[in-house]
C-alpha cells in the first residue's frame, strides 16, 4: 500500500486526523499495512499550494515517488458567498504528476496552481462533493484508501482539462508559508531578481500594511546579526529556490525577533511587493 501524505487545514487537529485515520483503514485491504502522515495547513489555499509543491519536489528528489500518494484538503467554500446548500465544497479532482506522483483533493482556489505545470493529466470524481462538512473523512477516505491501494484504474473517472486550475499571475508574489523559525518562504524565486538587484544592495519589501528595508544576500547568515535580509532560502528548485525573508539572531543573547515578528505576523497567502527603485 502507498505511503498518504495529508496536507489538510484540519490536519493539526488530533481528532480529525484520528478519524481520517480510522477511516482509511476501514477502506484499505490490510489496515496493518496503512502510512498516513499528517502536514498541516491553514485555511490558504495557496499556503496549501506551497506545501504541496514543496513536498512532492523533495519526494522526488530523495524518496519513493511512485510508493506515495498526496491527499490536500483546504476548502474555506469561498466560491460561494450564500447558503451552501448540503455543505458543497470544490470538486475532487485526482492529478497525474509527470513524475507519476498521484495528488488528490478539492479543487478550491489556488490549490493546484503552483503544481500545475507539472500535471501530466487531471481528472474529476462525481458524486463527492456534497453531504459532510468532514468531506475527508465521511466521502473521500474511500477513495484516497482505493488509490494507495493501487486502484486507480478501476474508478469512475472523467479526464478534464487543467483550465479549471487558475494560473498563478507571473508578476504576483506571495507568503508561501512561515517557519518555526519565522522564517517568511515566499513564492518569489532567485531567478526573478536577476537583473534587477544584485546581491548586497537593500530594497523596500511590502507585506500587508508594513514595509520595511531589506537587503539581498548569498543566504541569511552572509548578513549581521539583526539584521532583515532576504535570501535564496531551502525550499523550491534546488537552481532556483524560493527567496526567504528573516533575521539571524543569536537567540542566547534574548533578542527573538524574527522576520515574522518584522513583518508583524503575515499570514500564507499575503502578497509579497518590492520595490524597483533601489533605495
Amino acid at each position: 500500500m502507498k505511503h498518504i501524505i495529508a496536507v489538510a487545514d484540519w490536519a493539526n487537529d488530533h481528532l480529525s486526523n484520528q478519524e481520517f485515520l480510522t477511516a482509511i483503514e476501514g477502506f484499505a485491504k490490510d489496515p496493518k499495512n496503512v502510512r498516513v502522515s499528517f502536514v498541516p495547513s491553514t485555511p490558504s489555499t495557496l499556503h496549501t499550494a506551497f506545501l504541496l509543491k514543496q513536498l512532492i519536489y523533495t519526494q522526488s528528489r530523495l524518496g519513493r515517488p511512485d510508493e506515495t500518494i498526496f491527499f490536500h484538503n483546504t476548502d474555506p467554500r469561498m466560491q460561494q458567498d450564500r447558503d451552501i446548500e448540503l455543505a458543497q465544497g470544490a470538486p475532487f479532482v485526482i492529478a497525474h504528476l509527470k513524475n507519476g506522483v498521484y495528488v488528490c483533493g478539492p479543487n478550491a482556489g489556488m490549490v493546484l496552481s503552483l503544481l500545475k505545470p507539472d500535471i501530466e493529466e487531471l481528472f474529476s470524481y462525481e458524486g463527492v462533493s456534497t453531504g459532510s462538512q468532514f468531506r475527508s473523512r465521511d466521502t473521500l477516505s474511500r477513495i484516497v484508501a482505493h488509490m494507495a491501494d493501487y486502484m486507480e484504474q478501476e474508478l469512475e473517472l472523467t479526464e478534464i482539462h487543467l483550465h479549471t486550475i487558475p494560473d498563478m499571475e507571473h508578476d504576483r508574489w506571495f507568503v508561501g508559508h512561515i517557519d518555526n523559525f519565522g522564517n517568511i518562504k515566499t513564492t518569489l524565486t532567485a531567478d526573478v531578481l536577476k537583473g534587477t538587484y544584485e546581491l548586497g544592495e537593500t530594497f523596500t519589501v511590502t507585506i500587508g500594511k508594513t514595509t520595511k528595508k531589506v537587503r539581498y544576500v548569498a543566504h541569511m547568515f552572509a548578513g549581521h546579526p539583526g539584521e532583515l535580509v532576504m535570501f535564496p532560502g531551502s525550499s523550491g528548485h534546488v537552481e532556483d529556490p524560493y527567496l526567504e525573508i528573516s533575521v539571524w539572531r543569536h537567540f542566547d543573547k534574548g533578542d527573538h525577533h524574527t522576520g515574522a515578528h518584522e513583518f508583524e505576523y503575515p499570514r500564507p497567502g499575503d502578497e509579497v511587493r518590492f520595490s524597483k527603485a533601489k533605495s
